[in-house]
């Protein structure tokens, strides 16, 4: 770690909106002491401390989005972290470099140092009352242990920063080890233990306070460390068998441990009932007074859509105000020929892999329901009139946007597919989308399409407003924990420390399943599932809870972390990246399968490289694997 002087001067920032209540640093802090003389100085450097968040918002920033293969951009408009599936991540210059803060990385360490800073300091504020000082204090260690945990799931093995160094600090002091992965783990969750009881239920104050941490933030993100700790990637991993550090310290134990699941099961339902305690719940959209009756498909939907951007909804346990959305670049040049097409891009694509992910309306994968024809679903067909909520009466369009499930449809904006909102809210006469080649969504001009003629619906607010020129966004802090993320992660510890019999599996996947009007798993396979007894086995209720996580989490930048703690990330992410071909008019032509590339994941790209000259500046640390 690089020594920082002790001395800050940096940009103040606006405490006017809720969204920026966080993204404020100090100004005019010539020394530590007068950061901490009084309280309102103080509080900038609490703010400072949160300012360090990860990009959750920001597709250039958050790796997952690209690299979990979410979405796919025009090359004339990539980002940075479009580097990760094209295979360009590397040792000299790593792409969004979380540990030194380049390339659209934050430096963690950097946030781990203010951290230290505050908490080293925060008692010497003599304007302050204990309670509220106690509170202050979890919230840094809170933000202390997220910072570390970033890190640790990308690099596995890292320097455990517990107290900032003093100026005069020796070589020996200045160069930390990476410390063994059990090590890393434990560090982080005593922590957020000495951070919970601390900390508030709620937040009581919405207007000021929206996004500092509660008590089931803190749980949430216990139980996600927790089961990121006992999944293949770190519990029992031969692969790192022989990991070692320059003194012969291994860094990953090779053998696996039974008890890191029901640690994180516990962990677990520890959170689910402290959310539910405090009124959390899976969302459903109810109608506003005045509005146009809507069909219970298009309710459902607004379920599933508004679940993630209508903010401070009861679903959302942490939304970042940090990230907030801006859809511009994810939204169709427009639905009505009257409408703007400037104002919007689309540039941000779902591949045709993800399309097909999502289950068919028996609430089963597409090549393992029985009644659905999996052979005839690149076929074109034509929507009849039970099709109207989903996709334009009449329109022709492929086989595979039929017969699917309501996060299919709530979650990709497709070819002759409904858009229900944007301004007009009666399903009876939504928007829809064109997009063969001469249509309104059409690649039309080059910066500003989308190259699959897939878009991802489920982050475009339905309350936004693509005017004659100009488009009105409803802006949502990014949620980083909604409360089906915890049910599922429930489930899977439960499943593989008590096997698929335990009440609680089925319990927690049906809560998530009916929300989105699926039948229960033990329903869809028995009735419709060519291996009608596969929830039945540990293995089986595996790879129903992964699907079932992918589903339900799809464009939420989670199938990255979860493909990678899986250990399938080399088969899952070495397929192809394809598309329709958008420069044909009849659909005949354009629903031709182009492929657009052929990502390769190699066993190195499980642990993230550590930068050159990181390593030169520390010769105590050693390089990740294969890098």
């Amino acid at each position: 770690m690089k020594i920082v002087k002790i001395c800050i001067l940096l940009v103040a920032f606006s405490l006017g909106s809720c969204q920026k209540y966080l993204d404020v640093i100090p100004d005019n802090l010539a020394t530590i002491d007068n950061a901490f003389a009084m309280r309102n100085v103080a509080e900038r450097y609490l703010f400072t401390c949160y300012s360090w968040m990860p990009y959750h918002n920001f597709i250039g920033g958050n790796p997952a989005f690209f690299g979990g293969q979410e979405l796919w951009p025009i090359p004339s408009n990539a980002e940075v972290a479009w580097g990760l599936p094209l295979g360009r991540q590397n040792a000299q210059s790593p792409i969004t470099n979380y540990w030194d803060g380049t390339n659209n990385g934050r430096s963690m360490y950097q946030g781990i140092r203010d951290c230290n800073i505050f908490l080293e300091n925060i008692d010497r504020v003599p304007d302050m009352e204990d309670y509220e000082k106690d509170r202050w204090r979890a919230e840094v260690k809170f933000l202390k242990a997220y910072y570390h945990f970033w890190l640790f799931r990308m690099y596995g093995p890292i320097e455990l920063i517990d107290e900032s160094l003093p100026i005069d600090a020796d070589i020996d002091e200045i160069r930390g080890k990476r410390r063994p992965v059990d090590e890393c783990v434990d560090f982080i969750v005593n922590l957020l233990d000495e951070a919970i009881p601390l900390l508030p239920e709620i937040i009581e104050s919405e207007a000021s306070e929206m996004g500092r941490i509660t008590q089931p933030i803190a749980l949430s993100v216990k139980a996600t460390v927790l089961v990121t700790a006992a999944s293949p990637l770190f519990n029992g991993n031969a692969d790192y068998a022989n990991f070692v550090d320059k003194d012969g310290e291994h860094l990953f134990n090779p053998t696996y441990d039974a008890s890191k699941w029901e640690r994180a099961a516990i962990a677990c339902k520890e959170a689910i009932d402290a959310c539910h305690d405090v009124g959390f719940k899976l969302y459903e959209y109810e109608q506003s007074l005045g509005q146009t009756r809507i069909s219970d498909t298009t309710r459902i939907q607004m379920s599933i859509r508004n679940s993630v951007t209508e903010r401070w909804n009861p679903e959302v346990i942490w939304g970042n105000t940090n990230s907030i959305m801006s859809q511009v670049p994810l939204t169709p040049r427009s639905w009505d020929p009257a409408r703007s097409h400037n104002a919007v891009q689309g540039q941000y694509a779902p591949p045709l892999k993800m399309v097909e992910m999502f289950y068919t309306d028996k609430g089963l994968p597409l090549d393992e329901d029985k009644t659905y024809d999996f052979a005839g679903r690149f076929n074109l067909r034509n929507a009849g009139h039970d099709d109207r909520y989903n996709i334009k009466e009449g329109y022709t369009t492929v086989g595979l946007h039929f017969n699917r499930e309501n996060r299919f449809y709530a979650s990709i904006g497709f070819d002759g597919g409904i858009w229900y909102g944007q301004g007009r809210l009666d399903d009876n006469n939504p928007f829809y989308i064109m997009s063969k080649a001469g249509q309104i969504s059409a690649m039309t001009i080059s910066e500003a399409y989308s190259s699959t003629s897939y878009w991802p619906k489920k982050l475009i607010n339905p309350q936004n407003v693509l005017e004659q020129s100009s488009y009105t966004q409803r802006w949502y802090p990014w949620p980083v924990i909604r409360l089906a993320d915890l049910y599922l992660l429930y489930a899977e510890a439960l499943n593989e420390s008590q096997g698929p019999d335990a009440p609680d599996v089925q319990e927690y996947l049906n809560r998530v399943r009916t929300r989105v009007g699926l039948p229960t798993v033990a329903d869809a396979y028995t009735l419709y599932a060519k291996q009608p007894d596969k929830f039945k086995t540990q293995e089986g209720m595996r790879d129903i809870i992964r699907n079932e996580r992918r589903n339900e989490l799809a464009l939420e930048g989670k199938q990255y972390w979860d493909l990678r703690r899986w250990k399938i990330a080399h088969e899952e992410l070495s397929t192809p990246i394809v598309g329709w071909s958008l420069t044909d008019q009849d659909a005949q032509n354009f629903y031709r399968k182009i492929t657009l590339f052929q990502p390769t994941f190699l066993h190195r790209d499980y642990l993230w490289p550590i930068s050159e000259q990181t390593l030169l500046r520390n010769d105590r640390l050693v390089q990740n694997p294969g890098w």
